[in-house]
């Protein structure tokens, strides 16, 4: 086997550049999504279970990028490919999700289309990534992957910091960072836009400045020999079989961390709102109901025989009185429109529109909910805090993972880490005041920065180099089942301490996660750490970066 030439500091760089444009897309979907669909009338307790998404997306779609690139070439290379796909879809969607509650629809089609964009922005944004990764892999020796892995953490954390503060720089400058209810303010509306220009220069760049080997020199410098890749078999289950201990307790801290992190990601924006910046309450009307029908849709007219064409819900909003409800006679349609106007006479105008007859109109009453109003300044900007709050972690992880080495135990500073974000979340959860939640977010940070850092390198060093690769493709489960767990669980443990006709306490959900990752730090005691016998891969010391999920 040839040995890969020494690469220069820039060349390095190019190879990774990339990634500073994918994570600015990945830190404001991170970010933003709960923002975006409570704007447009998603419930509470339904929130987590749109974060099924993401890390299903990437269960399914990361390893089936790493096994067909790998039998890839064309023109454009083995890896590039599934960049320029995935960050063409990035881009498109990028323009479309924030604008989920811009097209008229009803609450409902708003936020399946909202749905069906998270779905295609995080596959596209898992395909985009990959490429970045695979990359060091093929091209970079041994003894430059510390440099090559430092320059793409500090891309990765870059990013992420752009992105997360994005709508916060753009209301300094004058954008509005409030708008119509059910519509997303355009603060958060050009961050995506910005977003998505500069994943395209990121991508042009890229597409520029990397060559990639043919195959011929490919198998050259990675050993790869044609008898070789016919004899190779990869039987997954017998690997799970045959585990290291390491494998499953590890494991085990993943499941309590990403478990954790998950609430982070759904329920921080709604706390903040509430707890920091006293985002007033209000009552949303979701639609009619009887006691065997219901309506739902956020414009609905009523035809009556005492009352014609009459506009009972308009934005979410009750036209009517309970009383005038309840006094309904005879034949009684209800329309459900997604949209809804009044010509210059005064007629009310339906489109997209559904016409139902009221078995029971004397029993026709409205149903609510009751939320954070969306449509104030307060709650707006709350949600550019929660993007510099996510910033502070990022800067503060950069410098945990610093410190990191300095242990003389992982196990202690893995521990230690984790119980330091236990009490981020806690107080996250009590603080109400918005200057204090930096504390917050800056423990938060420390957590992120181990979970980044020590699972992989203590797995890789209980393993042999004929098995590493398989071992950690297995491993990315351990970062995606738990928040697929997490999100099933979410509106369920929410519904737990809500009361009914009362604002659901989401800050509630920061103290469970708090108690979670602290199970995860107690968990660390069941990690041994293995020993790489001589002739396996010799690891380094700069802790290896783990799938940034």
């Amino acid at each position: 086997m040839k040995t890969k030439p020494d690469l220069s500091f820039w060349k390095l760089w190019n190879l990774s550049f990339g990634f500073f444009g994918v994570q600015i897309a990945y830190a404001l979907q991170s970010a933003n999504v709960s923002r975006i669909f409570t704007t447009i009338g998603a419930d509470p307790h339904d929130l987590s279970y749109f974060w099924i998404l993401p890390p299903l997306m990437g269960l399914i779609v990361q390893p089936l990028v790493g096994m067909f690139s790998d039998r890839t070439w064309n023109r454009f290379g083995r890896r590039l490919p599934y960049l320029i796909f995935g960050a063409l879809v990035a881009v498109i969607v990028m323009c479309l999700l924030p604008n989920a509650g811009s097209f008229e629809f009803t609450v409902q089609s708003a936020i399946i289309f909202g749905l069906i964009a998270l779905m295609l922005l995080d596959t596209s944004i898992n395909m985009a990534m990959q490429p970045f990764k695979m990359l060091v892999g093929d091209m970079v020796n041994e003894k430059q992957k510390g440099l090559a892995y430092s320059i793409q953490s500090f891309l990765c954390n870059a990013g992420s910091v752009v992105g997360y503060i994005f709508p916060l720089l753009l209301g300094f400058i004058g954008l509005r960072n409030t708008a119509a209810s059910g519509v997303v303010p355009q603060t958060v509306i050009w961050s995506f836009y910005l977003g998505a220009g500069i994943l395209c220069i990121c991508v042009i760049y890229s597409l520029i400045k990397i060559k990639e080997w043919p195959p011929k020199v490919y198998n050259e410098y990675n050993g790869i020999s044609e008898s070789a890749e016919k004899g190779k078999s990869a039987n997954l289950v017998t690997l799970l079989v045959k585990a290291p201990s390491t494998f499953w307790t590890v494991g085990l801290v993943q499941f309590f961390c990403w478990f954790a992190f998950l609430f982070l990601w759904t329920y921080a924006t709604n706390t903040v709102a509430y707890k920091a910046f006293n985002t007033p309450e209000t009552e949303t009307v979701v639609g009619l109901k009887t006691d065997n029908q219901s309506f739902e849709g956020k414009n609905i007219l009523i035809s009556a025989d005492n009352m014609k064409d009459v506009v009972a819900v308009e934005g979410g909003k009750l036209q009517l009185t309970e009383k005038e409800l309840a006094s309904l006679e005879g034949d009684v349609t209800v329309t459900v429109a997604s949209i809804m106007t009044k010509d210059a006479s005064g007629k009310v105008v339906v489109e997209d529109a559904t016409t139902h007859k009221v078995a029971d109109p004397g029993q026709l009453v409205a149903e609510k909910k009751v939320v954070l109003d969306s449509t104030t300044d307060q709650y707006n900007n709350a949600g550019n805090w929660v993007g510099l709050l996510y910033a502070v972690q990022a800067l503060a992880s950069v410098l945990w993972a610093v410190m990191l080495p300095r242990f003389k135990s992982r196990k202690f500073s893995y521990a230690l880490s984790l119980t330091l974000g236990a009490i981020g979340f806690v107080t996250m959860g009590i603080f109400d005041n918005q200057y204090l939640l930096f504390i917050s977010f800056i423990l938060i940070g420390c957590a992120w920065a181990a979970m980044l850092a020590w699972p992989f390198t203590i797995l890789t060093n209980s393993l042999k180099s004929g098995n590493i690769g398989a071992y950690l493709g297995l491993f990315n489960c351990t970062i995606c089942i738990p928040q697929i767990v997490a999100a099933l669980l979410g509106g369920v443990i929410l519904g737990i301490f809500s009361t009914p006709g009362q604002l659901a306490p989401e800050y509630v959900m920061m103290i469970v996660a708090g108690v979670v990752i602290f199970l995860g730090a107690i968990c660390v005691a069941f990690i041994k750490e293995g020993k790489p016998e001589e002739n396996d891969m010799k690891v380094q010391e700069t802790p290896a970066i783990s799938e940034n999920l």
